[in-house]
């Protein structure tokens, strides 16, 4: 069954992977996002499958320099729905099976397609908004750091966009529950957990066998963390671990990834037992997980994090928290290790375990790489696909009974 599907992203996310999985499977994809069409090119999709709203991305880049300097608040309100009202009005030019949008620039969309036979997807990146709104809020009160988390203003927003869509995208089993924990029922929420890019990440064998040799050497081990520096990632865990493990020098940190505002005191604290290489493009990453032996990411929310699949596919074993898709794809104890958050007396036990018992981590390394099947994006498209065609295969008595 081939479907006309429309994707609306404010930004990138993981949004192009998708649509170009689906297009491979024959599907007709549209990806309405605020990235210039050039820009878009450079990630696998033909410009002639994307509708660019260049003026919200220049305004939103202005807008994110301007509050690093602390020059004006960032107009969320604005930006939000100048984008949602946009992308509406594009969307109406035409029908279309599907409509799988991003939250927070949902509610224009959803109103406007309310009463349409268009199968209306929501994607939510990160955990119920509550949920997130509460466990950021917890870790502003116990670092004492001011962070970015959820306005009353996006809160209120988002719960409307639960309300109206059809059907609640999450990308793993934590963020799911919080979903139910929040009051909505299962049946409008469906799971689907990402991908990687295999063909990228994947290396090859002399690169798996290069990292156990070093593992098995006694060098120091390789721990990456890969993504932006964000208390909300568990770098405040993270530094005490470091802190905890570093004096014996028998164990090295790497960062790969932007330094917020809210990271750049504790970045400057450990700059002297960790190195930290700053954001680099996707393309190089492989690069780079090549030259670990370990991957870290104490999160304390988040709705998957793409580069632990980007890590699994690149055989390293993962060290992370329950509180992420780690659960839904790491076996603990087999291909990486699955802690508590907010516990990074756990993560420094772990790593000292890791050099400890060498043999072992080399033989999980070959594990990861021989025996443990990654998920690709192909996947990924095959069970958005399978949902739906699913869904639209219903009838329609039964689709309003399911949205109540």
């Amino acid at each position: 069954m081939k479907l006309k599907i429309a994707i609306v992203v404010h930004g990138r996310f993981h949004a192009f992977d998708l649509a170009r999985a689906l297009l491979a499977r024959g599907h007709e994809v549209v990806v309405l996002t605020n990235y210039p069409k050039f820009a878009v090119k450079r990630f696998g999709l033909p410009p002639s499958c994307v509708r660019s709203f260049r003026l919200h991305g220049g305004l939103s880049r202005a807008a994110m320099k301007l509050q690093r300097r602390n020059l004006m608040s960032y107009p969320e309100a604005y930006l939000q729905t100048l984008f949602g009202r946009w992308a509406a009005m594009e969307l109406s030019k035409e029908r279309w099976d599907v409509v799988h949008l991003w939250s927070g620039v949902g509610e224009e969309i959803l109103n406007a397609l309310s009463g349409t036979p268009t199968l209306k997807l929501t994607m939510r990146g990160s955990a119920h908004i509550r949920t997130q709104a509460r466990l950021l809020g917890q870790e502003m009160e116990r670092t004492g750091v001011r962070q970015d988390r959820p306005s009353d203003w996006i809160i209120a927003r988002e719960e409307r966009e639960y309300a109206l869509t059809d059907r609640i995208i999450t990308l793993s089993t934590f963020a799911y529950d919080s979903f139910i924990a929040e009051g909505v029922p299962a049946e409008k929420l469906f799971l689907l957990p990402l991908g990687a890019n295999l063909q990228s990440f994947r290396p090859p064998p002399e690169v798996v066998e290069a990292r156990c040799q070093r593992i098995l050497s006694g060098r120091p081990l390789q721990v990456l963390y890969v993504g932006s520096l964000l208390y909300r990632k568990g770098l405040h865990d993270l530094a005490i671990t470091i802190k905890q493990v570093t004096p014996s020098e028998r164990i090295q940190f790497r960062f790969i990834g932007s330094i917020t505002q809210e990271a750049e005191s504790l970045v400057t604290e450990l700059e002297a037992r960790a190195e930290f290489v700053g954001k680099r493009p996707q393309a190089e990453l492989p690069h780079w997980y090549a030259q670990g032996d370990l991957f870290i990411l104490p999160t304390i929310e988040d709705g998957f994090a793409v580069t632990l699949t980007q890590a699994n596919s690149s055989a390293l074993p993962v060290l992370t928290t329950t509180n992420i898709g780690g659960p839904d794809f790491i076996k603990h104890g087999q291909t990486g290790w699955l802690l508590p958050i907010r516990n990074p007396e756990a993560f420094a036990e772990r790593l000292r375990w890791c050099d400890s018992h060498r043999p072992a981590l080399a033989d999980m390394v070959r594990h990861i790489y021989h025996d443990h099947q990654s998920r690709d994006w192909h996947d990924v498209a095959v069970d958005f696909e399978d949902l739906c065609v699913a869904y639209l295969s219903e009838p329609s008595q039964s689709r309003q009974s399911a949205n109540g």
